[in-house]
């Protein structure tokens, strides 16, 4: 094995969701590079259909993540979770948002995409958006971990894709997939399990 490819090895196996942050800021510049870095990424008809809002403003941010927690908790209740235990939850994830140096969100547009008249090729083309836009993230994941930083992918904004574009003033077309906590780690976070190739894989 080459230096170049135990590096990659080495950083693809020890890549960890981070939730819990120190209070060391990050700046632009890197902030900058992680995004570079996910705009690389491959996407259909390199039409690259990516958009991101990098929430900076702490008051805003707050008001978002407030604003998201409401519906979240609603759902956790017709779920028949109790209270007690929706407002664990709740105030779990909104303090991991409130708690990470930076916060960026990720969205989809298909201004750029083909478009046909039949729902089923439509279809398709809207997923190959949502996976272009889940490559980006991921190569920005793995940016933010090459950096030294942690980072943990929400998916909460799909459940509140509304709620998101009002208080970000955002385009109709901006579909939100997910947003990304970011900030220098203050945990070294878990390894899960993985399957194995051969519950995973077939060969033909």
């Amino acid at each position: 094995m080459t230096d170049t490819q135990y590096v990659y090895q080495e950083l693809v196996a020890t890549r960890r969701s981070i939730r819990k942050f120190t209070s060391r800021p990050v700046g632009r510049v890197a902030l900058e590079r992680l995004l570079e870095a996910a705009c690389r990424a491959p996407s259909a008809h390199n039409r690259q259909p990516w958009r991101f809002v990098v929430l900076e403003d702490v008051d805003l941010r707050e008001r978002l993540i407030t604003a998201m927690s409401e519906p979240f908790g609603v759902d956790l209740a017709q779920d028949g979770l109790p209270p007690a235990e929706i407002e664990r939850i709740v105030a779990r994830g909104r303090d991991r948002m409130l708690g990470a140096a930076a916060v960026i969100m990720l969205f989809l547009t298909m201004e750029d995409m083909d478009h046909y008249d039949d729902d089923f090729r439509q279809a398709a083309e809207h997923a190959m958006a949502v996976q272009s836009v889940a490559l980006a993230g991921g190569q920005l994941l793995m940016a933010a971990h090459a950096e030294g930083l942690g980072a943990c992918w929400v998916c909460s904004p799909l459940f509140t894709p509304a709620i998101v574009r009002q208080i970000l003033d955002l385009p109709s077309g901006w579909e939100a997939q997910g947003m990304i906590a970011l900030g220098h780690p203050d945990e070294l976070g878990r390894e899960r399990e993985r399957m194995s190739l051969n519950e995973v894989v077939k060969w033909r």
